[in-house]
Formats: structure tokens, sequence, C-alpha cells
């Protein structure tokens, strides 16, 4: 991997607790960086997109975003509004803000924008996440163009997961990496 390649760990709501494996892989990679946001239980769509933004270009290198639940929508969001040094994302457990069952408190995340991504992009899928249905995140993956993993019945692949340094998705991340470098 190039040096140069930056990560931005992109949370979901509430900001990845201390047990989440992206808690878990910043503590392990100081290089790591987190997409700060004001809000974080009531998300603003405009707002996470701009802030979002901010920190992908805050430098001028190549960058892999990490983005988890509603991160992902964010995250399609930015693709279709802005541009910069994005060369791959890890897009785990999209949250279906389209559901009828969403939890309230986010504004403008639907409809989550089905355009196909600029950059090499994977969705990690659990098999039961209570929050997308595997068909669902199946579409999205399709649309976006990214390759779609999935790993087995985690529920939504998040604090409660117990993941750990989730090895899995590490796996993933180095093969974007790799991606990265070849290209």
């Amino acid at each position: 991997m190039s040096t140069s390649t930056r990560i931005l760990l992109v949370p979901g709501r509430g900001n990845s607790g201390e047990k989440h494996w992206q808690t878990v892989w910043e503590r392990h990679n100081p290089s790591y960086r987190r997409v700060l946001h004001r809000e974080w239980h009531n998300p603003d769509c405009a707002e996470w997109v701009q802030s979002l933004d901010a920190a992908i270009n805050a430098e001028r290198s190549p960058v892999i975003l990490v983005a988890h639940s509603l991160a992902v929508a964010t995250v399609a969001h930015w693709a279709t509004r802005h541009h910069g040094p994005v060369v791959g994302a890890l897009l785990v457990s999209p949250s279906d803000v389209e559901r009828d069952d969403y939890p309230v408190g986010t504004t403008g995340f639907a409809p989550i924008p089905q355009q196909r991504l600029p950059f090499q992009s994977i969705v990690v899928a659990s098999s039961d996440d209570p929050r997308v249905t595997l068909e669902r995140a199946a579409l999205l993956a399709r649309a976006w163009g990214a390759q779609l993993h999935v790993p087995g019945a985690f529920g939504h692949l998040g604090t409660a997961a117990d993941l750990g340094e989730w090895h899995y998705g590490a796996h993933l991340l180095a093969r974007l990496q790799q991606a990265a470098q070849a290209a």
C-alpha cells in the first residue's frame, strides 16, 4: 500500500462506541482518521455530506472510506454531489433509510442514491441484518457497481456483533488498498 493513501473511518449514527470494530481499528492503526459530525443522534444528510467532504479534501492524497450503517448512505450522497481523491470504499451494513420502520431522527438521507460510484467499492452485508435485507443490500451493491460480500449472520455488524478487530473486514480493506496501489 502506498503510504500516502489515507483511511477515513465514517461512523454511522451514534459514532461507533468503544467496542465497535471501527474504534478498535482506529486504536490499532494510529494513521486512520475518523470523520466527525456535529450531531450524531439526529443526523442531517447535508451536514454529514459536508463533514465527509471536508475530511476527504483536507489533503490531496488518495482516500479509502470505511463507512458503517447510515454513513454508507452518506457516502452515496457525497458521490452524487462532490468529487475528491477517493479511490475506494468499504461500505458495511448499509441502513435502508427508505424502510417504513426506519427510526425517526434522520433528515434527508432518503432516497438512497443508486448511481454507480466513481471508485472501487465493496458492500458487506450480514444475512440477518435488521436494518437492511440481504436483497436490498444486493440491489444497492449492484447499483453502485460494488462487490457484495456476505460473511454470514452477524446482525448489523456493529457493536452488538462483538467483532473485535474484525479480521474479515480488515482483509477486504487490504484488498481495496492493494487495488488502489496497483492503479
